[in-house]
């Protein structure tokens, strides 16, 4: 790992990692998720008297079933949004390093070598891997988005406007429809909830909370100890001092907090509900 300059303190100093748009869609996606999952799992465990008290915080399972389709649509019109983003850079931009390369979310050879380090890394056989900038499981979650839009969201739609899809789709269609939505949901919020949760807030390193998704900064210590491909190709300290932005603005530190230390708990408890409904 790659040592401080001599007599070199960073200090708490940090660099930008997301931008406000990148913050404000996830904020949007995190809010909407937490939305779909509390108005859709009371639907999917309609036996469980935990639905019914769930349901009747929104309204009643009417209700409920209403701010469903208004937390995804949103959801939906977020995700929109971020493929205009990617389209804007790509074409606009000419930015072509969001295809391949460290600052992509492509998938790459270098992210199965990592896996395969990492794995020795837990077993004590060799020192933690030089991720950069994005690491392997940051992928998986992010392209996990993708593939939950077009399973979860297309039978979703299909549900929701079943005489359109009807002209051109066949009838048994519909059936497998209802399974992949609520299995695929399901599958997504215990996901979610735990591996995701884990990594990004409850493991040793983040405990109890990374808000760097909320504040858009990360420590400069904190790229050395955890991103030291990133901090060797950006050039090391001076370099990354040369780039340190301002501390973040209490309010957003504080919103972060607050509502991650909610989205957690919240999920969480979810995740107990839906263990407990599943071993019944």
């Amino acid at each position: 790992m790659p040592a401080a300059e001599p007599g070199q303190e960073f200090n708490g100093r940090s660099i930008l990692r997301f931008d406000p748009f990148d913050r404000t869609l996830h904020v949007a996606i995190m809010v909407t998720f937490l939305g779909l999952a509390l108005t859709g799992l009371p639907l999917l465990f309609a036996s469980e008297d935990w639905s019914s008290a769930l349901a009747r915080l929104f309204g009643g399972f009417r209700a409920a079933g209403i701010l469903h389709r208004i937390f995804a649509t949103t959801m939906i019109a977020t995700f929109l949004a971020h493929l205009a983003r990617l389209g804007k850079r790509l074409i606009a931009g000419k930015d072509f390093g969001i295809l391949w390369g460290p600052r992509s979310m492509v998938p790459q050879p270098r992210d199965l070598r990592e896996l395969y380090e990492h794995f020795l890394y837990f077993a004590g056989r060799r020192p933690r891997p030089r991720f950069d900038h994005f690491t392997y499981w940051e992928k998986f979650d992010y392209w996990a988005v993708f593939w939950g839009m077009g399973i979860i969201g297309g039978s979703g739609l299909m549900l929701w406007f079943p005489e359109l899809f009807a002209r051109i789709l066949p009838g048994w269609l519909f059936n497998i429809a209802i399974i992949v939505h609520g299995e695929e949901a399901l599958l997504a919020v215990v996901f979610i909830f735990t591996i995701h949760f884990f990594n990004g807030h409850l493991r040793p390193e983040k405990f109890p909370m990374d808000t760097v998704i909320f504040t858009g900064r990360i420590p400069i210590e904190e790229i050395r100890e955890e991103r030291a491909g990133e901090f060797e190709r950006l050039g090391g300290g001076s370099a990354l001092e040369a780039l340190a932005v301002g501390p973040s603005k209490p309010r957003i530190l504080l919103f972060g907090r607050i509502g991650g230390s909610l989205a957690v708990m919240t999920g969480l408890t979810m995740v107990a509900l839906v263990v407990w409904a599943l071993f019944r």
